[in-house]
């Protein structure tokens, strides 16, 4: 997202000691107006300083959440970069709200059977690739090779491994079968890649760019193995007794989501350099622009959720092994991102 999720794009130490710190903070801190003070209301939002999350990162330092949220709304920003955290924090009423995958999205939902979390709005799509030496140029020459993804069970690891069974090619969790599945670090994939340890890797942007720079070849690009192309890969969650206590400050950060997302489309130039700045300021180091240039055409940043892609890798996941079938019904509420989309006469997203 994951069943055991991970989108994990700029896996550095410096990150995690910036996520890990924020959250002992979040968790140590308070909310005025929600203990029955009189201040203003606290909203803490969770993001991954990453390209597929561009919204939020752009969101966040060109300073649009904050505008649309007024003065009445105290917001917090906190950075990760593995979904499982991210949920453990609004679990344990740390977060309000995050920007998050698919993965970790349906297993928020699973486990609290249904009840603590909700999708508000979409964020991104598209952005996936599975890279590969020059020297393959087919499915069937994958047999008896070595291909990375992210994690064991997360987003990318179940396109992949349903992807090689309709087409006739087996895995197993243990790494064995026709293709050998190695789960690893994204941060560690290009030296892999480079020094032979693996054959290629299903991952997200900006490491598809990476892995292409280092000599290899796109053999499948997500995108062509979805209806119209669209696939979600990052949406907007909310806490559900934060959605229940404040309404109209989510409706504000859905503002801030779909003014953002505008920002993204019509100044790519400028939200790039903007991507850059908050990652170089996050990390201690700027993600190259040339680099997110690059990846930026194989991403879409839209504010539906795309929730039937949701529903179908899900059900990939159940094809593969990896997790069981979940009931989705209630997941979304759509109800004030249509209401901002209406307002600037946008055209709706159908409730799903």
């Amino acid at each position: 997202m994951r069943r055991l999720p991970v989108r994990r794009l700029l896996s550095l130490a410096t990150l995690v000691a910036v996520g890990a710190a924020t959250l002992g903070t979040a968790a140590c801190g308070g909310d005025a107006a929600d203990a029955g003070g009189s201040g203003p209301v606290t909203l803490r939002l969770g993001y991954f300083p990453n390209i597929t999350h561009a919204p939020a990162v752009v969101g966040v330092e060109k300073g649009i959440f904050a505008e649309k949220l007024g003065s009445d709304v105290k917001l917090e920003t906190k950075t990760f970069n593995a979904g499982p955290a991210a949920i453990e924090a609004v679990f344990s009423g740390a977060l309000d709200a995050t920007y998050i995958g698919p993965n970790p999205t349906v297993n928020a939902f699973s486990k609290s059977k249904g009840e603590a979390v909700r999708v508000v709005s979409g964020a991104a799509s598209g952005g996936v690739a599975l890279v590969v030496k020059p020297e393959i140029t087919s499915v069937e020459q994958l047999r008896g090779r070595k291909i990375a993804t992210p994690q064991l069970g997360n987003t990318q690891d179940v396109a992949l491994r349903y992807w090689l069974k309709e087409k006739g090619l087996q895995t197993t969790k243990e790494g064995g079968g026709d293709v050998k599945v190695v789960p690893q670090e994204n941060a560690q994939t290009v030296e892999t890649f480079t020094s032979g340890a693996i054959d290629g890797a299903w991952v997200p942007e900006p490491f598809v760019s990476r892995l292409v720079n280092a000599g290899g070849k796109v053999l499948v690009d997500e995108r062509d193995l979805w209806p119209d192309k669209k696939f979600v890969i990052t949406n907007l969650l909310v806490s559900t007794k934060f959605l229940t206590a404040h309404p109209d400050v989510v409706k504000k950060l859905v503002e801030g989501q779909v003014a953002a997302n505008e920002f993204v489309n019509t100044k790519p130039d400028e939200a790039q350099q903007a991507i850059s700045d908050h990652i170089g300021k996050i990390t201690g180091k700027p993600l190259d622009v040339k680099l997110i240039k690059q990846a930026w055409p194989t991403l879409e940043f839209t504010n539906d959720p795309i929730a039937s892609s949701l529903k179908t890798g899900l059900d990939h996941a159940v094809a593969v092994g990896l997790t069981e079938p979940v009931d989705l019904n209630g997941l979304y509420d759509l109800k004030y991102l249509n209401e901002v989309l209406q307002a600037q006469g946008k055209p709706e997203v159908t409730q799903p």
